[in-house]
């Protein structure tokens, strides 16, 4: 009872003092966007101080180790996306445990990604590059945005599904990996639809499907990767917000609250399609039963598709 007291008590204070936003990649990125954005906003609503603080490194897993460590009092905050759940089971000797450590207070946005394919492969379509993979096993490369992250795992998530052979190049993020793609260094990846959709304008890449459940908004054009044939290789990611495992449920309820409410601001709703995603703004157990889905979505993918552990 004392310690519900305590609880209590402390979530109906809170924030009394400046809150830290964790993001365990670097500055400039699509996560640290969408944090810096709200995190302006929760300070404007909360009336205190809320601090971005970039932790980049280990394929994120440094600053979801500073998270878990801290103390459950809701003042230090995670904001994270989908690579999240792909650490659990791609580095075997993380220093906490990715479902006990974090408690998932709300999902800010769904995202997606877009399969670009170079101009000069003879392929307009899934089923395209598909038959084209078969007929030359071995022959064609895709890239990522590095082994292991989200996008790699949705690659070799199409590979399985579709059935081909096919060689994987990973790239130390998206900056490096969009010019090898227009450059035909490798000739399809999975990317976010606001790096394709700037090279699709200009014909320097085509936009063959997106893994959504449904058709982008941006490129309503481009058909699902379901429609397209393949309906389970599509891919739902996200972006969200976690707190240290033990931080009082009325403290989540407050974080998933305000972000609901701050996503349905003019200012915000409009920037969403930017983010290459859809609003979220789930309560605490919807978000938690999402994470310990997908923790275990990546972790069939990663067995299956033999992706090796980052030890």
């Amino acid at each position: 009872m004392l310690v519900a007291g305590a609880n209590q008590a402390l979530a109906q204070a809170w924030p009394a003092k400046p809150v830290r936003v964790v993001v365990p990649l670097s500055a400039g990125g699509g996560v640290d966007t969408v944090a810096r954005v709200f995190a302006a906003k929760f300070s404007e609503a909360w009336n205190q101080p809320v601090v971005v603080d970039n932790r980049p490194g280990a394929g994120g897993t440094i600053g979801a180790d500073l998270v878990a460590k801290a103390p459950k009092d809701g003042y230090t905050l995670l904001i994270s996306a989908s690579s999240h759940a792909v650490s659990a089971s791609l580095y075997p000797n993380l220093p906490y445990d990715a479902l006990k450590d974090f408690a998932p207070a709300t999902q800010i946005i769904s995202t997606y990604l877009m399969l670009a394919v170079n101009p000069k492969v003879p392929a307009t379509s899934v089923k395209e590059l598909v038959a084209l993979a078969k007929s030359q096993p071995g022959k064609l490369n895709f890239g990522s945005t590095g082994s292991g992250s989200a996008p790699h795992l949705v690659s070799e998530l199409f590979r399985l599904e579709a059935g081909i052979d096919v060689v994987h190049v990973p790239y130390k993020g998206d900056r490096p990996l969009q010019p090898a793609l227009i450059g035909n260094d490798v000739q399809y990846a999975f990317l976010t639809p606001i790096a394709v959709m700037q090279h699709v304008k200009t014909g320097r890449l085509r936009a063959v499907a997106v893994t959504g459940t449904q058709r982008a908004s941006i490129a309503p054009d481009v058909p699902t990767i379901a429609e397209a044939g393949l309906p389970n290789a599509g891919y739902v990611g996200w972006m969200g917000i976690f707190a240290p495992g033990g931080t009082p449920r009325d403290v989540l309820e407050k974080i998933a609250g305000e972000t609901a409410r701050i996503l349905k601001m003019p200012d915000i709703a409009s920037k969403v399609p930017g983010w290459g995603g859809e609003a979220a703004g789930t309560r605490p157990e919807e978000f938690t039963a999402r994470f310990r889905s997908d923790v275990a979505k990546f972790a069939r993918i990663i067995k299956e598709a033999r992706v090796p552990q980052v030890k």
